[in-house]
């Protein structure tokens, strides 16, 4: 009898621990392909004068049955978005305009989602030569709230790219207003952080402009944050 009930309690172990698969795998980010990183595309079929459909290409991500591609124009901020269960998907975007592009995997299986690299590239135009990408600020994060260092500071970090590589300088814009107009240092193209004094319970406001070797630039837009 004793021998029956052991034999029937690992049974009713077994059983329950093979019912527990645990949650089911979310999906993996997806690794973008076309257009390449930083660079001008010129595959675009045209549309019309100021349009034209590009082809957006990527590598299957692993637990993915769809993807969301989201294409930002970055001198209106105005975002594109298209659904598919495929690996390329073609949109309408204007000539001469710089964009950002991104995909995210989805499951139904999972709640969860999974988003690609973001990567930058410049829609052909007319243009023979286009102004740097737009710098994007990194550190400190919009909306957040920072320590400042044993010397009064923060460190302002962004990243800047360049579809003709030829970036001359960046300008530190840095200031309490929301429009911040106060120049407080120049970089060379080489480094992207800058140093600036801050005090505690403040709310500063800082952009960058890049400039290139032909005098084109490019504004970042305005990110905000508090020191504690």
């Amino acid at each position: 009898m004793i021998r029956k009930i052991l034999g029937l309690s690992i049974l009713a172990l077994l059983v329950s621990c093979g019912g527990d698969d645990g949650p089911p795998p979310a999906p993996e980010g997806a690794e973008l392909v076309f257009p390449d990183e930083n660079s001008e595309c010129t595959t675009g079929v045209s549309v019309n004068e100021t349009l034209s459909q590009v082809t957006f290409q990527w590598k299957a991500s692993k637990n993915t049955e769809s993807y969301t591609l989201s294409v930002v124009n970055l001198d209106t901020n105005v975002p594109q978005t298209i659904s598919t269960s495929s690996t390329s998907a073609s949109l309408s975007i204007a000539k001469g305009t710089p964009f950002a592009w991104s995909v995210t995997s989805r499951s139904s299986r999972s709640d969860q989602v999974a988003s690609s690299e973001t990567w930058l590239f410049y829609n052909a135009g007319s243009q023979t030569t286009y102004p740097p990408f737009p710098a994007q600020l990194v550190s400190p994060l919009s909306g957040s709230t920072v320590l400042k260092s044993i010397a009064n500071e923060v460190v302002l970090e962004w990243q800047g790219a360049d579809a003709d590589n030829d970036i001359a300088s960046f300008e530190v814009f840095f200031s309490t207003d929301s429009l911040p107009e106060d120049s407080v240092g120049t970089t060379n193209a080489n480094t992207m952080e800058f140093p600036v004094s801050v005090e505690s319970a403040t709310v500063y406001y800082w952009k960058i402009i890049t400039t290139d070797e032909e005098g084109n630039t490019s504004d970042s837009g305005v990110f905000e944050f508090k020191v504690y």
